[in-house]
């Protein structure tokens, strides 16, 4: 279970998260709404390490993530897909899908691009291509595999579907609703779910970085 206790995180004077609490049960899919600004990516952040909170907690199955640093959550079998993307535009398709894998000892390489090409097949065929010469959805199908290279146990995902063309927009929802009844906990920051809403189990609403009304099984 992941399980965020009412954390505050300031950035630049500005507080971000005002005492915002989570929990997210095991093999469950949550989405996390919120309008730009509201603190969803601030708060994905922060589970990954960028960020420190001020006060409160974040755990990951009994793990007290303060303590664990930046490099360490890929270990923990947790993948992030941030909103930007986050690609290395010289390095290939295939190198940027491995980086976070290569600061995780318990992962086999190989292994890994296995089960990512099997999920994702039209990225074997550009494996070789630098990142800087794909399009914007393609960039979000090589993020996406990234996190999943990794993200073993815990998926976060920041806006996977924002400035995406509707058929990679399909071809995103297909790809991370598939993941279904695969013991792998995901997490959805949107700031409209749509129609990925009735695809998951609930939906925990932010507003100015503290909690909203939550929305439960909304399948």
């Amino acid at each position: 279970m992941l399980k965020i206790d009412t954390i505050d995180v300031t950035i630049q004077s500005v507080q971000a998260l005002r005492g915002f609490s989570l929990d997210v049960d095991t093999g469950s899919m949550v989405g996390l709404v919120g309008r730009n600004g509201a603190g969803k990516t601030t708060l994905l952040r922060t589970i990954m390490g960028h960020l420190t909170p001020k006060s409160g907690s974040i755990a990951w199955n009994g793990t007290d993530l303060r303590g664990v640093p930046r490099h360490g959550r890929a270990a923990l079998g947790i993948g992030y897909m941030p909103e930007d993307r986050g690609l290395v535009p010289e390095l290939t398709v295939e190198e940027n899908i491995l980086i976070p894998v290569w600061v995780s000892p318990g992962l086999e390489e190989r292994e890994r691009l296995a089960m990512v090409y099997d999920v994702l097949p039209e990225l074997r065929e550009m494996r070789e291509r630098r990142a800087l010469l794909l399009s914007g959805g393609q960039q979000k199908l090589v993020a996406l595999a990234r996190a999943l290279a990794v993200g073993t146990r815990l998926l976060l995902l920041d806006e996977p579907f924002e400035g995406v063309a509707p058929a990679l927009s399909e071809r995103l929802s297909e790809v991370i609703f598939g993941l279904r009844g695969k013991s792998l906990t995901v997490l959805i920051a949107q700031s409209e779910l749509n129609r990925a809403a009735s695809m998951l189990d609930r939906q925990v609403v932010i507003e100015r970085g503290a909690n909203a009304t939550a929305k439960e099984d909304v399948r």
